[in-house]
């Protein structure tokens, strides 16, 4: 199933300027993490902090891969960020889920905080909302979606509407049964008129000769 997403934001830009800002935070914390916990263990569980936020060696090459590339398809545009930020933003938040139930056992292998998870989901946000509303197309494709989602008539749906005729054919059809029916009876009476008419000359001449009677 196709997601209706708007094309042509208007707040489009701004919502790439948060996600770039958010992918160049993650980069930069990855170059100085990756700085200061120079000679300490891959996965350390030492007290290094970065920008204000706990890291080791492999959360910090982490980092500085994942803000390289997100900041790569923010740069492209095209809607390469937008994919990207969808699918980054996401990545983000299921992270800082994930991290926050192993944070304080043996499993929590990025040296975690509570502040890092919230960092995870606050980045996550940002990311999703740029990614949701940074679609581009073309003009005609935009007008469409927004038509689609204000669930406004196309062109198309009133040329297939039949137009609404009333239904005039049992009030026609109605006069004219009554019509016949009148008609009917009245020719019933008529002809039963008649019978009775012929009744007395019948009874006049019951010989049925025909003849008058003399004066």
């Amino acid at each position: 199933m196709k997601p209706h997403l708007p094309i042509n934001h208007p707040l489009r830009p701004l919502y790439r300027l948060l996600a770039g800002l958010a992918a160049l935070y993650v980069l930069i914390f990855g170059i100085v993490g990756l700085v200061r916990t120079a000679g300490t263990g891959f996965f350390g569980r030492e007290h290094t902090y970065a920008l204000g936020l706990r890291t080791n060696v492999a959360f910090a090459v982490l980092s500085i891969v994942v803000g390289s590339f997100v900041f790569a398809g923010i740069v492209l545009g095209r809607n390469f960020d937008h994919y990207i930020n969808i699918v980054g933003g996401f990545v983000f938040l299921l992270a800082g889920i994930g991290m926050l139930a192993v944070l304080r056992t043996s499993a929590n292998f990025l040296n975690f905080t509570v502040a890092t998870c919230l960092a995870s989901y606050a980045i996550g946000l940002a990311l999703l909302l740029s990614g949701l509303y940074g679609r581009v197309g073309p003009s005609q494709e935009a007008e469409q979606e927004e038509a689609y989602r204000h669930r406004a008539a196309t062109p198309q749906q009133h040329e297939g509407t039949p137009p609404n005729v009333p239904e005039t054919g049992g009030s026609q059809s109605e006069p004219e049964t009554r019509g016949s029916r009148g008609g009917a009876g009245t020719g019933g009476s008529r002809s039963g008129f008649g019978a009775t008419g012929a009744a007395p000359d019948e009874a006049s001449d019951p010989g049925g000769t025909g003849r008058s009677t003399p004066g």
